[in-house]
């Protein structure tokens, strides 16, 4: 079989064309001076009306098929997404009366059947927003399914859950016309029955601050409409510590502090709150470190003064803002030392005040046994001490006192305290002979002479006179 290259020709054949028979054009035994209009072999169905350019719409690729043909529609209504693919017939149904123009441009001239026969929502019902001629606000021109509209332009744009709710479940009974505020979720009638069910708190019953119209001071539309946050600090009252609510805290509900759905509190201290009275109450009864606040008329203001809250039962107070501050044995509990607050606060008395609060006050006892211990412990009651016992104790620890000795250096050599001061009940008088005796300066009773000091009288405190700092000279 012969092959013939038509490409040498002057007219090269391409798509469709190589693979049709030689016979179909070449219809006698004429292979010269053919025709190369389309017309030879195309019948003209325009009627001569479209020009005798068949390639000004049509190419080889396919009579049906064209490029050209999406080119050339650059009119009043140029071929875009799917209407590029849509046979002429599709738009241009007289296309056998050669009738291509006059055509309306709105889309219902095409798609009338498919706007009326619109579920969500019934377009033909809905007013004047979804009118056949609005098609494009909502509909383009890749599919007429899928359409999207701009509900921002409406004023309530559409964020989280409510992005993906259909539109028929908040424009019930086919109701477009709704002018409903961003916020106003309860009265709107979409939430409306959410916000009345509510119990925790109870919303309708729970005051203003959860009225239907602010419903977005807790909720968002990030969440389902049954998951609420509050910022509680916005009500001047943080809460912290178990007051937070579970898991973080011990709070599981609203309710377990807005008792009887009350959300009017005003009082934030925990006894007037309603909260903690029975705490309150049971430190009557239970002992040990802790006080009896109602004996002691503790003020039912001030529970935070003690307590946080983290732990109720664990009160800590800062003493030292009564001007007296909690050191050494004093402190709450010590080894050996203080245990409770009711070790100093006897009788349950908590007004002390800065005239009982010396150590005597709480040490008596010590105080009145010094009179029997004997040894290096001077008899205080005899001696006439002052009762401000800090002046020779601390707090570390009451026994093993130290006393500033002004005027003379103790220990002097290993002496105690009563070796000077031979008069228990008067520690302003003493004596130096008890151990610096006459035999140890027999020359002060034979020639009355001492150190070169004649008409020396040896006496009790005479060895202080000269020896002031407890030395030879």
């Amino acid at each position: 079989m012969l092959e013939f290259d038509h490409g040498k020709t002057s007219y090269p054949l391409r798509g469709r064309h190589e693979k049709v028979q030689c016979v179909t054009c070449h219809t006698k035994p004429v292979f010269s001076n053919v025709a190369k209009n389309c017309a030879g072999c195309h019948a003209d169905v325009h009627r001569r009306q479209m020009g005798p350019d068949c390639a000004q719409c049509h190419t080889v690729q396919g009579w049906n098929i064209t490029v050209q043909q999406v080119k050339d529609h650059q009119n009043r209504f140029p071929l875009l997404g799917a209407h590029a693919a849509v046979q002429c017939d599709a738009c241009h149904t007289q296309l056998a009366t050669g009738n291509f123009y006059g055509l309306s441009t709105q889309c219902d001239s095409c798609h009338l059947k498919d706007w009326q026969n619109t579920s969500n929502p019934a377009h033909a019902t809905s007013g004047p927003d979804f009118a056949a001629a609005n098609c494009q606000g909502c509909h383009n021109f890749d599919s007429w399914l899928g359409a999207k509209f701009d509900h921002s332009t409406t004023g309530f744009l559409l964020t989280g859950e409510h992005a993906n709710v259909p539109c028929i479940r908040c424009h019930i009974n086919n109701n477009y016309n709704l002018h409903i505020a961003p916020n106003d979720c309860g009265n709107s009638g979409c939430h409306q029955s959410d916000w009345q069910k509510t119990n925790n708190p109870v919303h309708p019953d729970a005051g203003p601050m959860f009225a239907a119209a602010n419903c977005t001071d807790c909720h968002s539309t990030a969440a389902p409409f049954t998951t609420a946050t509050w910022n509680h600090t916005s009500a001047g009252w943080t809460l912290t510590g178990n007051h937070q609510m579970a898991p973080a805290g011990a709070v599981t509900n609203c309710n377990q502090c807005h008792v009887r759905n009350n959300y009017s509190l005003t009082v934030t201290d925990c006894y007037n709150s309603g909260c903690h009275l029975a705490d309150w109450n049971s430190t009557a009864t239970l002992g040990g470190a802790v006080p009896n606040h109602l004996a002691a008329h503790f003020p039912t203001s001030m529970c935070s003064s003690c307590h946080d809250t983290i732990n109720w039962a664990d009160g800590k107070f800062n003493h030292s803002t009564t001007g007296w501050a909690l050191t050494g044995g004093h402190v709450v509990p010590t080894a050996g030392g203080v245990q409770a607050c009711t070790d100093c606060h006897v009788n349950n008395n908590y007004s002390l005040t800065a005239a009982n609060t010396v150590c005597y006050g709480c040490h008596v006892a010590q105080w009145t046994s010094t009179q029997t211990l004997g040894g290096i412990v001077p008899n205080h009651i005899a001696a006439n001490y002052p009762t401000t016992c800090d002046s020779c104790h601390t707090t570390a620890n009451w026994l093993g006192a130290t006393f500033d000795h002004t005027y003379f250096p103790v220990p002097h050599y290993s002496s105690v305290c009563n070796d000077c001061h031979q008069v228990s009940s008067d520690y302003s008088t003493f004596t130096c002979i008890n151990c610096h005796t006459t035999s140890a300066h027999p020359e002060t009773v034979t020639v009355n002479q001492h150190a070169g000091v004649t008409n020396f009288v040896y006496g009790p405190t005479t060895c202080y006179n000269c020896h002031k700092n407890g030395g030879a000279g």
